[in-house]
């Protein structure tokens, strides 16, 4: 049986989404994360390696049949054509495999993670949007410290995303993530209190 009342958690890269995600998971609440979904549905033997697979020619493959994500993602850089054809294939697949877990994962409410919300149509799929926001040289500099990035590189990720704006114009809850562990950590609490009181009204 799948939950009423589904949040789609959201926000740009190193604002802080995994943690507020495994919080909401200490909660015992499902949470699905997308881009897990998003490698489920291009595994061999899923209808969606393949039509990658016609799409884009043998190419993207590894040797052992597997997708060769590096490879994938040089033929889509700066083709947005590409880009479009490929988020074309999949986009459908991810929604249809993410509200497949749904259905089969119990609770009051569940928690669908996904960090490019803002840039596609997920958001109408869901019935609230929880966005984790941090302004953006904090966001800058967690991204650097975490995964090396140099600034110029940094920003240009940043740059590729949706921007603050666009994301808080979304958002019906707002986690702004500037402190410590422990104020995250009563933020989520509230929310799940709230999000509880909501899911006994939701009617589907």
């Amino acid at each position: 049986m799948s939950a009423s009342l589904r949040i789609g958690l959201t926000g740009g890269i190193a604002s802080g989404k995994t943690a507020v995600a495994n919080m909401f998971i200490d909660h015992d609440i499902t949470v699905i994360d997308t881009d897990m979904v998003a490698r489920e549905v291009v595994e061999p033997g899923e209808p969606g390696l393949a039509a990658v697979v016609e799409e884009f020619g043998n190419e993207i493959l590894n040797a052992d049949g597997s997708l060769d994500r590096a490879r994938l993602r040089s033929v889509i850089f700066d083709d947005p054509d590409a880009k479009e054809k490929l988020e074309a294939i999949l986009h459908p697949l991810i929604r249809k495999m993410t509200f497949a877990h749904a259905q089969s994962s119990g609770g009051p409410y569940q928690v669908f993670a996904v960090p490019l919300l803002a840039e596609t149509d997920f958001n109408a799929l869901v019935d609230r949007v929880l966005v984790i926001d941090c302004p953006g040289e904090m966001q800058l500099k967690r991204l650097m410290i975490r995964d090396g990035e140099t600034e110029t590189s940094a920003r240009n990720i940043l740059g590729a995303q949706a921007s603050r704006e666009d994301r808080l114009a979304i958002a019906d809850d707002v986690i702004t993530n500037t402190g410590s562990i422990t104020d995250l950590q009563a933020e989520v609490e509230r929310l799940h209190q709230k999000y509880l009181g909501l899911a006994g009204e939701v009617v589907r």
